[in-house]
C-alpha cells in the first residue's frame, strides 16, 4: 500500500522485563534478601503500580531505606536471566517475525550484564542494547533516540516497539513517532486500565506474531479485544 513501510523497512523493537522475561523471579529474590513474605512484598509492588507511582517506591513504601546496600546480594542470589525466566512465546516469536522479513531489536530498561544473558538464553535479534550501555533510561526521550540510532535510523513509523508499561514503554515510544503496542502482561497489564498511544493491546507475543500486520494497516473499526478478553480502547473487561 502506498505511504506504507516495508515489510523489509519494518523493526519490532521489544522490551525485556515482562515481554521477553518473566520478572517473578528477581522480585521474589528481593523479598527473600529483605526478609520481607514474597506475599506482602508482591501486594505492596501491585498498590505501588496502581497508584502510578514508580516501581521502586515498594521499598519505601515498605520502609526499606538502604535497599541500594542489598543489590549485590541480590544479584548473587538471583544469577541474572535464566531459561526459567524466559516467557514460552519470547524465543519462538523473535524467529517467527526474522523469518517474515521483519527486523528485530530488543532494547530496554536493564543493566549492560543482561545483553550477554539474553544472548546466552537464545535470544537472536539483529540489534539488542540495554539502558546500562546507552547512558539513558526510558521514559527519556533519549532512550528512543539512541534506540532509533541503533537500529540505523529508520523512520519512526516503521518501528514497533512493544512492552508491558503504559508509562515506560507506550507513551514515551508513541511520543518518539513510532507504533506503540502494549502487552498486557505482568503487574501493568493487569492493574492499568489504558495506556494512550497504543496502536493496539496484546496479550502475549504469539498474539503479537498474529496480529503484527495490522500495527501498521490498523482497521479503524477494528474493536476486538486482545485474548485476555479486553475491550483493546479502554482497556475493560468485555461480558
Amino acid at each position: 500500500m502506498s505511504g506504507l513501510p516495508s515489510v523489509t523497512a519494518r523493526w519490532v523493537c521489544l522490551d525485556v522485563g515482562e515481554t521477553l522475561i518473566d520478572e517473578t523471579r528477581v522480585w521474589s529474590t528481593w523479598a527473600d534478601v529483605l526478609g520481607i513474605p514474597r506475599m506482602t512484598f508482591m501486594a505492596a509492588f501491585g498498590a505501588v503500580v496502581a497508584r502510578g507511582g514508580d516501581h521502586l517506591e515498594v521499598f519505601r513504601l515498605l520502609g526499606v531505606a538502604d535497599w541500594r546496600s542489598r543489590l549485590s546480594e541480590v544479584e548473587q542470589r538471583y544469577a541474572g536471566f535464566q531459561e526459567v525466566d524466559l516467557y514460552p512465546d519470547a524465543l519462538p516469536t523473535i524467529a517467527a517475525l526474522r523469518d517474515r522479513g521483519f527486523h528485530v531489536s530488543v532494547i530496554a530498561n536493564q543493566p549492560v550484564v543482561r545483553t550477554a544473558e539474553l544472548g546466552a538464553l537464545g535470544v537472536r535479534p539483529h540489534v539488542m542494547a540495554m539502558s546500562g550501555e546507552m547512558g539513558a533510561a526510558k521514559p527519556d526521550p533519549r532512550f528512543f533516540a539512541r534506540a532509533m540510532a541503533l537500529m540505523g535510523d529508520p523512520e519512526p513509523a516503521s518501528v514497533a516497539y512493544v512492552g508491558d508499561r503504559p508509562d515506560n514503554d507506550v507513551r514515551p515510544s508513541a511520543a518518539a513517532g513510532m507504533r506503540a503496542v502494549w502487552l498486557r502482561r505482568g503487574p501493568w497489564g493487569v492493574i492499568a486500565t489504558d495506556a494512550p498511544g497504543a496502536v493496539m493491546q496484546v496479550s502475549s507475543l504469539a498474539e503479537l506474531l498474529e496480529r503484527i500486520d495490522s500495527v501498521w494497516t490498523p482497521d479503524p473499526g477494528d474493536r476486538r479485544p486482545a485474548t485476555d478478553g479486553r475491550d483493546p480502547g479502554t482497556g475493560r473487561v468485555l461480558a
